[in-house]
């Protein structure tokens, strides 16, 4: 088993002083920096999933996560990007969706979604509770929803209950349509590029219905992969 303070010390002696203070005027985002590549934060995450049960990577998981350091943080979404943990209880679940009210910069939450993913494909119940998330006036709480909604836009040959989740989802993008913050329209035109490489039909219904309540940049960007003169035809 390896103790937060463990992990904590691991980090710490990776810890790069120059690049710290770089990513801190990036992230714009008062917290410790470390100044860690990812790369490193897999390859530390990977061996202490080796070391420790599932129990104790949700103790280790919540001891860095309240560290509050940029990069532990990181490393406890990354003890659950497996797609299979065993048993799939409610804890790890629970877990990451408690963390989804403290998201205050995209890169920990985007890779919190990243595990997020992975427990909702493998529950897709869990789609209820993320459906609370979109009328929350926190507003990486609503971005969430869609972030961590992406795997339903990647079937090729959906099922009906997999399509019935992407006519959800497709519905809370359309709430977002007129909220014109940078990372709500940034998130709705993601889920929409990603969504138009294996179901074109729906994306152009999309943006013919709720485009034009859109940043110009967002709709070009949802388009990114469309021919651009078949929107409105």
């Amino acid at each position: 088993m390896i103790t937060t303070a463990q992990a904590l010390d691991a980090l710490q002696a990776r810890a790069d002083a120059a690049r710290a203070a770089d990513m801190a005027s990036y992230h714009k985002v008062d917290r410790p920096y470390l100044g860690i590549a990812v790369p490193t934060l897999t390859e530390l995450t990977r061996e202490w999933r080796a070391e420790t049960t599932l129990d104790e990577r949700l103790e280790l998981a919540a001891g860095l996560w309240t560290s509050n350091i940029h990069e532990a943080r990181i490393a406890a979404a990354k003890l659950f990007e497996q797609a299979r943990i065993r048993p799939d209880d409610t804890a790890v679940w629970a877990l990451i969706a408690g963390w989804v009210e403290e998201f205050d910069a995209w890169a920990i939450a985007d890779h919190a979604a990243i595990a997020g993913q992975k427990r909702l494909v493998a529950d897709p119940s869990r789609l209820d509770e993320v459906e609370e998330w979109t009328t929350r006036p926190h507003m990486w709480s609503r971005r969430a929803a869609l972030v961590m909604t992406l795997p339903w836009t990647k079937q090729n040959n959906p099922k009906p209950d997999e399509l019935a989740a992407r006519d959800r989802v497709l519905g809370w993008a359309a709430l977002y349509a007129a909220d014109h913050d940078w990372f709500i329209q940034k998130s709705v035109a993601w889920w929409l590029r990603d969504l138009s490489r294996h179901d074109p039909a729906r994306t152009r219904a999309f943006l013919d219905a709720h485009g034009e309540t859109m940043k110009p940049w967002a709709v070009r960007e949802a388009m990114r992969h469309l021919d651009a003169d078949s929107i409105g035809a």
